[in-house]
């Protein structure tokens, strides 16, 4: 989820000059898109911590403390956080090049896993706890506050702050000027983009040990927190302005105090804050905060963080899709064939600002069973595949993305797919805790009708 580790105000900051809503809106103009030419990366690792012999049993509080508290004293290149539900969370460092990011981030993991090892645990890639219930770690004012307000559109906040992971891209915004590589391009590739990334690495298809029906359910829960928290933009404007009219119009998770719980206000967007100037003036700071309480699909922080893609099975599953999407942004070659490739994808997507429209929720529920989604896939990550070498990627690197490409894009499947044979091989099927057929119901027979 990553607010944890965005949240550089901490969790109390004193009031300081306020802002009004003029210099609001130049504040995130200026700040949302830093364009240049492309030339750093970075990633976010999530991951769900673990009993290593019992991965179905939660965790004792206790021993995770002690745990983590071990782990800040290993020497580490990348930041090192933890989630509201204890989830563990690596976030690189700038990178120049796909293959420097590889190196720290995979070394920084050794590291990690050397350490959780010691006391019994490890790390687990899966984009929803597959069989926990929300059980928050973190007791901080912040994630009080947080849990207050999402609760108030269902339980879908809590099981995003407690049992989600993620794999996030982290780009730079890319060129002022238009083109293959320029910031306007580069958004509007990313939001339709996104889309088949979610498919192509849905992993999540599982709650309470249950198939939901949908090989995303952490993108689920996205949907279902709402579209002032968790949606993006539409794409019909300027991206600066778009973002900076989200921004404004989004509702205010909390007012910050000093002393005591934090203010949890109802129906308060952060320009009626300003206008209004009440419980307090919002300051500078506040807007800081503001910021990274919104949980879009793509979030411009400057660079772009490319949020959809679920957490990945295996010790190095997470390169596959950092590997894909660097060379599909980066390589001018490759943008514009992915460009080209996504763009029929875009009239499923005019309804809605992601990821609330039918094309994300076509990708969530069915992943790539659904056939304009494989088609556009295969398309991607064959160019990203020739790309590779050309941005510096070893043989190693490349030869997992031509794999995964084998075993998971072409066939139209997705390591959800996986876990749903894994349990079908031992268990009677089941529906789907949402209503809708599990494994051998009707998305069975979407992903049938597709490799057909």
């Amino acid at each position: 989820m990553s607010e944890s580790s965005t949240t550089a105000a901490g969790d109390c900051t004193e009031p300081r000059t306020p802002v009004t809503e003029a210099e609001v809106e130049a504040l995130v103009r200026g700040i949302c898109f830093k364009t240049g030419p492309p030339r750093t990366l970075g990633v976010e690792v999530e991951w769900l911590v673990r009993e290593l012999h019992r991965p179905r049993l939660p965790v004792a509080p206790e021993r995770l403390e002690a745990a983590y508290a071990a782990l800040r004293t290993v020497p580490l290149r990348s930041a090192l956080t933890v989630e509201p539900g204890g989830q563990l969370e690596l976030s690189s460092p700038p990178a120049a090049s796909l293959m420097e990011c590889v190196r720290t981030v995979s070394a920084d993991l050794d590291a990690v896993r050397a350490a959780l090892r010691r006391d019994g645990l490890g790390l687990v890639g899966i984009g929803h706890d597959p069989w926990q219930s929300p059980r928050r770690f973190l007791r901080q004012p912040r994630y009080d506050a947080m849990e207050a307000c999402l609760d108030r559109t269902g339980p879908a906040g809590r099981a995003m702050m407690c049992t989600s992971a993620s794999v996030q891209v982290c780009l730079d915004a890319g060129y002022e000027e238009p083109g293959t590589l320029g910031h306007v391009r580069r958004w509007w590739l990313a939001h339709h983009l996104g889309a088949v990334l979610v498919a192509a690495f849905a992993n999540s298809p599982l709650a309470d040990g249950r198939p939901t029906g949908w090989l995303s359910t952490r993108q689920l829960r996205w949907t279902q927190i709402g579209t002032g928290r968790a949606g993006g933009p539409r794409l019909d404007a300027d991206p600066r302005a778009a973002w900076t009219r989200h921004v404004l119009d989004a509702p205010v998770m909390c007012v910050r105090r000093d002393n005591g719980p934090w203010d949890v206000p109802d129906g308060l967007t952060f320009r009626k804050w300003a206008r209004s100037r009440a419980p307090r003036p919002p300051t500078r700071e506040d807007l800081d905060y503001h910021l990274t309480t919104l949980f879009p699909p793509v979030r411009p922080r400057g660079h772009l963080e490319l949020r959809m893609i679920d957490a990945q099975p295996g010790e190095d599953g997470w390169i596959v899709p950092l590997a894909v999407t660097t060379a599909l942004f980066d390589d001018p070659e490759a943008a514009e064939t992915a460009y080209r490739a996504v763009k029929p994808l875009a009239e499923r997507a005019l309804t809605l600002p992601a990821p609330h429209n039918p094309l994300w929720l076509a990708a969530a529920r069915h992943g790539l069973a659904d056939g304009e989604l494989r088609e556009v896939a295969v398309a991607c990550f064959t160019a990203a595949l020739e790309a590779l070498p050309r941005i510096g990627a070893t043989a190693e690197v490349a030869g997992a993305v031509a794999a995964y490409l084998d075993r998971h894009v072409a066939r139209g499947r997705c390591p959800a797919d996986d876990v749903l044979d894994r349990l079908r091989a031992t268990e009677v099927p089941v529906r789907g805790t949402d209503g809708h057929h599990g494994p051998g119901g009707q998305h069975g027979k979407n992903r049938k009708d597709v490799r057909s």
